[in-house]
């Protein structure tokens, strides 16, 4: 969804389709332009990718495996360096942004012990 800015009409070099970008010969049919279509879709090809590495190796992603999940789950045990690259793009953010929201809870809270 970065990459797309949210458009749901985006289309990748690859012809990948919808804010999620998923592959053409992934996507099961239905209008990608309709969010909650593609997140069902989205959600279904993750949710068989991370069962498949946990039952592979006896535990859940973490935030950078998942992101190899979705862009390159082949690749999940040995990502090639500019994939290594933007999963640790992708794990900055999601620290950043839970840093951020532990931030914000800490300072509500203090703001209503007052």
């Amino acid at each position: 969804m970065l990459e797309t800015g949210d458009n749901d009409y985006a289309v990748g070099r690859c012809g990948e389709i919808s804010r999620f970008q998923i592959r053409p010969q992934l996507w099961p049919g239905g209008n990608p332009q309709d969010t909650m279509a593609a997140l069902t879709v989205a959600r279904n090809i993750m949710q068989a990718r991370v069962e498949r590495f946990e039952q592979t190796h006896g535990r859940s992603p973490n935030d950078f495996e998942f992101y190899v999940l979705w862009n390159a789950p082949a690749e999940v045990d040995h990502p090639v360096s500019c994939v290594v690259e933007r999963a640790q793009r992708y794990v900055n953010l999601v620290q950043r942004d839970e840093r951020q929201t532990q931030a914000a809870t800490f300072f509500r809270k203090g703001a209503n012990a007052s």
